[in-house]
């Protein structure tokens, strides 16, 4: 058995592709293939569904992808213990992100995380918090940010607040509140909501929410439910409803994407942002680099 072997396994799972895993690691489809083909053969079982527009994993598998995450991640400790070159890390970097981290936060993460150490590639995968906290628990990435804690082999350090804030079409109804003002639950309730997908931590804890003691959202009416958040703003843009985001998400472009923004009376609960990572798991140098940064970070502000 070859590391190199195991870096194509891991590497095609992650990816979920061989040719993806090739564009990657910088090796063609066809040394992919024969890395992960050779691997099976000395394991004597299929590590791999090769069926479908994306593969997946065997249930022999499934189990042996931890062994070989973990192998590699000591290697690469190993070697940097040795070697000492802390400074000169390098290396990919596996992120998945929630959409308002992945909007908000990460990028400032990236950008000064990069100056420091040059070397480093990024891989950021973004989606919603509940497929964040599987996918860390499933080993498909090994640094996460998160909108809400999940499983209890995950470890959770909250990383930033937020406000939940409600945006409205830019009608004449709204325009004597200026944007970022209070405004009383009765003035909005009865519209029609835009929501975000069940995965969602921002759908999750509006559902949650109370307003002066109760539980207001969960009888409004649901005139859609989407998966990106930009076309959440757009669509309310365009009058079809409301719908409650994070205020990091709209403060600074509202007026250009012409909608408003408004506090809700009431409503004192602040949405906390999580960076998570699998308890289980042996993170990379780069990682638990990446992690003592991003500690640093959050403990300075």
């Amino acid at each position: 058995m070859e590391f190199r072997q195991l870096e194509a396994f891991v590497n095609a799972v992650k990816y979920k592709s061989f040719s993806k895993a090739a564009d990657a690691t910088f090796l063609t489809q066809p040394t992919i293939s024969t890395h992960i083909s050779n691997l099976e053969t000395e394991l004597g079982v299929r590590l791999l569904n090769r069926k479908g527009r994306e593969i997946t994993l065997t249930s022999q598998g499934q189990e042996f992808y931890g062994y070989a995450m973990e192998l590699l991640n000591t290697r690469e400790r190993a070697l940097d213990h040795i070697h000492n070159q802390s400074k000169e890390v390098d290396g990919i970097l596996e992120i998945q992100t929630s959409s308002i981290p992945g909007h908000s936060f990460l990028p400032m993460l990236m950008d000064e995380f990069h100056k420091r150490y040059p070397k480093v590639r990024f891989y950021v995968e973004q989606t919603d918090s509940r497929t964040v906290n599987e996918n860390i628990l499933n080993q498909r990435g090994e640094i996460g940010f998160t909108g809400y804690k999940g499983n209890s082999a995950l470890a959770f350090e909250t990383v930033f607040e937020d406000e939940m804030v409600l945006i409205t079409p830019d009608i004449e109804k709204y325009r004597s509140y200026k944007n970022g003002e209070e405004i009383p639950t009765e003035l909005f309730i009865h519209e029609p909501f835009i929501m975000r997908e069940d995965g969602s931590g921002t759908k999750q804890e509006m559902e949650q929410a109370q307003v002066n003691g109760k539980a207001v959202f969960k009888h409004i009416e649901v005139i859609a439910k989407m998966t990106n958040m930009e076309a959440v703003k757009q669509v309310v843009g365009r009058g079809l409803g409301v719908s409650i985001v994070s205020e990091q998400v709209v403060k600074e472009t509202a007026e250009s994407e012409k909608i408003r923004y408004f506090k809700i009376q009431g409503l004192e609960k602040k949405r906390c942002f999580y960076l998570t990572y699998n308890k289980n798991v042996v993170l990379s140098p780069t990682a638990e680099l990446f992690l003592k940064f991003v500690r640093e970070r959050t403990s300075a502000q």
